[in-house]
């Protein structure tokens, strides 16, 4: 059961000011503020205004673009995002990535995960390949989120004939739709006018809020806490355990899932050597170091993992980090990357009322917030983008009445897709919640029951969202 995370993926107008709220929405969901809009808008009429440049909004940029349809991308970060959220592509997103022409780079650059294995007390409870969901990529490839944008705006950027077509700073306030156009007013008073928009803007889009789209809560929020460490920084598992998780060459390709009484401790190879660790806590803990961190996980597991490399120079002068005569670079830059990982995060699931109003669409995490355990958020919005391409370029072409009808079948199948992953991901939830007595046998014999045939085809095909 290989996990990976992507803990609100989107985009930083997550993060906008939230002193800008939206104005109410008019009886068609879309909020009218003519005057306001009208006078700063540009002559230029695009067919997309893309609200988002995270992986989701870039990919669904791309996918317009090499549509031939003219795209704008509107960001509220200045600057791109560094940390590794997203790290898991499954199979059904290299595909829209190939695509691109991109997979191949993505592949190069990643990881792959070929297993994954589940644990309890240091036995093996149950092991899962993903070739056993077959398709052109029988594995799941861990790359950082930072390396996919990248990926993804050089593409952008090349399709558009060296124009970068994202638009930073650029946050949106007003939103608008008046015949065929779609009016977008951005916080610096300027304006644009396109065709369709899109809102790809996360989890607490502003496009979703000015549509007056409902926002429903699925089940309840769990904290967790995650963290990335080179490889060779644990150690083996305590003794009097079976054996050792991490002590066979097959796990530097392999996911760990450690369902152990405290709550489940997953852990996943990265490129460069390094793994991810994620546990379950029982509160958010945003004040957590990797100390704390490794002691949860060599708790739980028996696992060591060695915050403290290089702890003693992560204080002193931040000028040695370039002296290649200072002894403790190597350990220095570690452990400065595992501090800088740390990350706190409460899974929460919801799904919006609809996809799609009028001449404005969502995807990705502003239509659904889908739990990481599973690592499907990304790549869910990776396939609503492969879908709403077409929908949009309908639209443009054709005219509205086609496109109206494009989009309401996207939502419907995009949305009937998101309760599937809502509800697979409620399940990874669950299985690792802690557990004890009876409790903790019935979940290892569950574990057991699934990681053999005919479940475990069934489980691989799940995991690795085939059919999505």
């Amino acid at each position: 059961m290989p996990d990976t995370l992507d803990p609100g993926t989107d985009t930083a107008a997550d993060a906008a000011d939230a002193a800008d709220a939206p104005g109410a929405a008019d009886a068609t969901g879309a909020l009218d503020t003519p005057d306001s809009t009208d006078a700063a808008d540009s002559t230029e009429v695009v067919d997309v205004a893309v609200v988002g440049a995270g992986p989701v909004g870039l990919l669904l940029a791309c996918l317009l673009v090499q549509r031939g349809l003219s795209v704008v991308v509107l960001e509220a970060r200045e600057q791109g995002s560094e940390h590794s959220r997203a790290i898991g592509i499954h199979p059904p997103g290299l595909a829209v990535l190939a695509q691109l022409g991109l997979a191949d780079a993505a592949i190069s650059a990643g990881t792959p995960i070929f297993r994954g294995e589940a644990w309890c007390d240091g036995e093996v409870l149950g092991g899962l390949d993903i070739s056993e969901a077959a398709g052109r990529y029988p594995f799941v490839l861990a790359l950082p989120q930072r390396d996919t944008e990248r990926l993804l705006r050089e593409r952008l950027t090349e399709l558009c004939d060296g124009r970068d077509p994202v638009r930073r700073g650029a946050r949106v306030v007003a939103l608008s739709q008046r015949g065929d156009i779609v009016r977008v007013r951005l916080a610096a008073g300027a304006g644009l006018r396109a065709r369709y928009a899109v809102g790809a803007d996360g989890a607490r889009s502003r496009v979703r809020e000015y549509l007056g789209i409902s926002w429903r809560a699925v089940g309840d929020a769990q904290p967790y806490l995650m963290g990335d460490f080179r490889s060779e920084q644990s150690e083996p598992a305590r003794s009097g355990v079976r054996g050792s998780p991490l002590a066979a060459p097959h796990m530097a390709t392999t996911a760990l899932l450690a369902f152990e009484r405290g709550g489940v401790v997953e852990s996943f190879p990265l490129p460069g050597g390094w793994r991810r660790w994620v546990v379950l806590t029982g509160r958010l803990r945003p004040e957590a170091t990797a100390d704390e961190l490794a002691a949860i996980v060599r708790q739980r597991t028996g696992i060591v993992l060695d915050a403290a490399a290089g702890a003693a120079t992560a204080g002193n002068d931040t000028n040695h980090a370039h002296d290649n005569n200072h002894p403790h670079d190597s350990d220095h830059d570690n452990a400065q990357r595992t501090a800088r990982s740390i990350s706190a995060f409460a899974v929460r699931q919801h799904l919006a009322g609809t996809m799609a109003a009028g001449r404005v669409a969502l995807l990705g995490d502003a239509a659904h917030e889908v739990s990481p355990i599973g690592g499907q958020g990304m790549n869910l919005g990776w396939l609503d983008a492969a879908a709403l391409a077409p929908a949009l370029e309908l639209g443009v072409r054709g005219g509205h009445a086609l496109g109206s009808r494009a989009l309401a079948d996207y939502s419907a199948r995009r949305g009937r897709a998101a309760r599937r992953t809502v509800l697979q991901a409620s399940f990874n939830m669950g299985v690792g919640r802690p557990a004890r007595g009876g409790s903790l046998a019935a979940r290892n014999a569950l574990v057991r029951l699934l990681a053999r045939p005919p479940f475990r085809a069934l489980l691989a095909q799940a995991f690795t969202m085939r059919g999505l």
